[in-house]
């Protein structure tokens, strides 16, 4: 077999055709192969074999399909192609690299999962003789699996670093730096000379930078305004994460605010998807009388009924929660807190013996007691509960051991 690259010219044209395979120069142990096959419906022919071909040799074009490709984006990273990557770059060191990954996840700039990607569309133009036609396809793109992919406030973070700490954050500095650490770990360099020159350059920076933040907000994006009210529509990180405002805080009105959803982000979020979020709470319809609440508080979303709270799936979309699975939800949470709850007693109701994820204890007074083993959590007495709660206070106050005063005796001299 013999790789072969021909190069294909059409007359009146500047494009040429590529075409790569193998050329069978001698088939030996093929051509016994071939006629031993019992299946007649296997191929005989490789899908990169070639014909055999001479230098201007005339073709017939049979068929010729024109795919549409779009522009691949870079794969994300997983923790060890970072660390590659910081690697090529002279970027921290063996010690760092483990400690620098842990910081970004667990600042939450990044997190570690999943995206389901899209789908995308893409056509297929066909020439066969004289008729063209045209097939359009799908494929999946922007899948991740298990990779680091970014947050908002991380996006956020990086976009306030590149306007205003260019040169921090550039790579060269960063490995300048890591050389000059080296440097000084050597004894070469002394550290208080190296502090000094990167602060008289770093802190007017800073001192500059922290005037303009009071002027402009990194990381906010305005959507547009408000049909129904004709108010701006913004999106940011808050507080507790990212979320949409609705109206400006010099109106006389105070503004609203609405968090986002897990799958939502705020470099995507549309100014409808915005103003969808600030449909919650939203009332789904009485149950057992009392009303049903769905709203999306710190935690995430949740169903309210009678002053009781039940967490919403990640999978299921607040927006989307029919009256029906609400009522399941509560439904479920009374089974689990019921499942809970071994036993109370009228006469002191502070005090129950709970089910937990260790096994069984006593909750009293906002403090938990663990029930020894030898006891039977479902029937353990008032007077029994009790005395396991003074056994663990008794046993929780430190021991005091009293000592014994030793004196020295002088020696008389004679």
């Amino acid at each position: 077999l013999e790789r072969t690259a021909a190069d294909i010219t059409v007359p009146g044209r500047t494009e040429n055709f590529v075409a790569t395979g193998e050329v069978v120069k001698f088939d030996g142990f093929l051509r016994v192969y071939m006629e031993s096959t019992d299946d007649d419906n296997a191929p005989e022919t490789d899908m990169n074999a070639l014909p055999p071909l001479a230098k201007g040799m005339t073709l017939t074009a049979q068929e010729v399909a024109a795919t549409q490709r779009f522009t691949q984006q870079p794969q994300r990273y997983t923790e060890a192609t970072l660390v590659k990557r910081l690697e090529e770059l002279g970027i921290g060191r063996p010690s760092t690299y483990a400690p620098t990954i842990s910081t970004i996840q667990a600042r939450e700039y990044v997190v570690r999962g999943e995206s389901k990607g899209e789908k995308r569309e893409y056509e297929i133009i066909i020439l066969k003789g004289s008729k063209t036609t045209v097939r359009k396809k799908s494929e999946l793109v922007g899948r991740e699996k298990g990779k680091l992919l970014p947050t908002d406030t991380g996006m956020v973070v990086n976009d306030f670093l590149m306007e205003y700490f260019p040169s921090i954050i550039d790579y060269n500095f960063t490995a300048h730096v890591e050389n000059e650490f080296d440097e000084i770990a050597a004894g070469r360099e002394r550290w208080n000379e190296g502090i000094e020159k990167f602060y008289d350059d770093f802190h007017p920076n800073i001192e500059q930078v922290a005037t303009l933040r009071l002027e402009h907000k990194v990381g906010e994006r305005v959507l547009g305004n408000d049909p129904a009210t004709g108010k701006p529509v913004s999106v940011k990180i808050g507080r507790y994460g990212p979320l949409v405002q609705l109206g400006s805080s010099d109106d006389n009105e105070k503004p609203r605010f609405a968090s986002l959803q897990k799958d939502q982000s705020v470099a995507s979020i549309t100014l409808e998807e915005a103003l969808k979020l600030f449909e919650l709470p939203r009332e789904l319809g009485d149950f057992e009388g009392k009303p049903i609440v769905v709203a999306v508080g710190r935690f995430g979303p949740y169903v309210k009924h009678d002053g009781k709270y039940a967490s919403i799936p990640k999978e299921v979309s607040p927006m989307e929660l029919t009256f029906e699975q609400a009522c399941q939800l509560i439904l479920d949470k009374r089974s689990d807190e019921a499942s809970k709850v071994i036993k109370t007693f009228a006469e002191e109701p502070d005090l129950q013996v709970l089910n937990g994820r260790y096994g069984p204890y006593i909750a009293y007074k906002k403090k938990n007691y663990k029930i020894p083993k030898k006891k039977d959590a479902a029937s353990l007495t008032l007077e029994e509960c009790r005395a396991i709660i003074n056994d663990d206070a008794n046993a929780a106050k430190p021991a005091t051991v009293a000592r014994r005063r030793t004196t020295t005796r002088s020696k008389s001299r004679s």
